[in-house]
């Protein structure tokens, strides 16, 4: 689930500025694609009271529109496909686990819902490299608010690409019952929890 969240290296880059980088890549303002190669999104949610299963998005892409001299208001969207679910089913010659996930009514119905959704709507920087990133995520044509704390791990012109680029920590907690996943609530938990790393290079 999201976050796309996610999404949500926007508060990764309150913290930016482009005297932060170095002089090869001053021109830091731009439109910043996410490097999918070095990117992952994950989700816990509790089983039983026993362990957090633990789980993840394949695909997922996001876009940010940032001039560091005017951090909060930079713009980040996030795309996710949740037919791209992973959970490693033990099993997956008797059951597939992944595919019932994402077409069952019960849980992703990705066939009505082919995409979810994150788009940011402000940033409050907490500290010289974190800050809260709040968004509207939509899942299963449910829009609410969700906010994560992103921590910024780093700044540098790419030493391949010999472009600016962006390395962030993301985590987050939302209530799936809050956007109609009720099934199975109560011996698997309503909080999920998504943890997101995340690298951008500048377009």
């Amino acid at each position: 689930m999201l976050k796309t969240a996610l999404a949500l290296g926007l508060a990764a880059i309150a913290a930016v500025s482009t005297t932060s980088l170095p002089a090869t890549a001053n021109d830091a303002a731009g439109t910043y694609k996410l490097d999918r190669a070095h990117a992952s999104l994950v989700w816990k949610v509790n089983h039983l009271g026993l362990s957090f299963y633990t789980a993840r998005f394949d695909t997922f892409d996001a876009t940010l529109d940032i001039n560091p001299d005017e951090p909060q208001s930079a713009k980040l969207e996030v795309t996710v496909d949740p037919t791209s679910i992973r959970t490693g089913f033990p099993f997956s010659d008797a059951k597939d686990f992944d595919k019932e996930l994402v077409q069952s009514p019960n849980f992703f119905n990705a066939s009505e819902h082919p995409e979810i959704k994150f788009v940011s709507t402000s940033i409050e920087r907490t500290g010289d490299k974190t800050a809260k990133v709040t968004g509207d995520l939509t899942l299963l044509g449910v829009t609410k608010p969700v906010t994560l704390d992103v921590t910024l791990n780093g700044q540098m012109a790419h030493p391949m690409k010999k472009k600016p680029a962006l390395g962030f920590s993301g985590v987050g907690k939302i209530k799936r019952s809050e956007f109609g996943m009720t099934h199975l609530v109560g011996g698997v938990g309503d909080e999920v929890e998504l943890l997101l790393e995340a690298e951008f290079i500048k377009e």
